[in-house]
């Protein structure tokens, strides 16, 4: 099990305490600076657990583009979580037109984008807990979530956020 991943090792429950705003002002510029990187071809560094992913906007029709954390990766692709939830615009985004570009370490692929069902997200979360207990702890915080850090609190997030998995085509 996780210890201590999130929150203090009580016996509560996941608890919502917050929902969760994307970056605003100074925050959303340094939340996007990763963008800039991979426009300069310096997103090699940024290494495998950062991937851009360029996508078409469902309104406007333009392209866009967001970096996001690869929180899995399979033989059917690569998998990311919407962190701040069914409102991001990227996530709403892909769910409308799901043919997107990723670039992940120097590499570029063509890709689709498909929901993943709660119970694989579930596991999905967990296991990334297990490997990056400090990095959950914080993006639990962030996400505006309150969890004891066991195992069991990290499968409840999972099924709450959408999770995406983007196979290349």
């Amino acid at each position: 099990p996780v210890s201590g991943a999130c929150g203090a090792g009580t016996s509560r429950p996941v608890e919502k305490v917050t929902p969760p705003a994307p970056p605003t002002g100074v925050r959303r510029l340094l939340w996007r600076l990763p963008i800039h990187l991979y426009r300069l071809r310096l997103g090699r560094f940024l290494g495998h657990r950062l991937m851009l992913l360029t996508h078409t906007g469902r309104v406007s029709g333009r392209q866009r583009q967001a970096v996001i954390e690869v929180v899995h990766r399979d033989d059917h692709g690569y998998v990311a979580a919407s962190g701040f939830g069914p409102r991001a615009d990227w996530y709403r985004n892909v769910m409308a037109r799901p043919e997107v570009t990723l670039q992940v370490a120097g590499r570029t692929l063509l890709a689709t984008a498909t929901q993943i069902a709660p119970g694989e997200s579930a596991e999905i979360m967990a296991r990334y807990a297990t490997r990056h207990p400090s990095t959950a702890r914080r993006l639990c915080k962030l996400m505006g979530f309150t969890v004891n850090g066991t195992e069991e609190d990290y499968r409840e997030i999972g099924r709450q956020i959408p999770f995406v998995r983007f196979t290349p085509r």
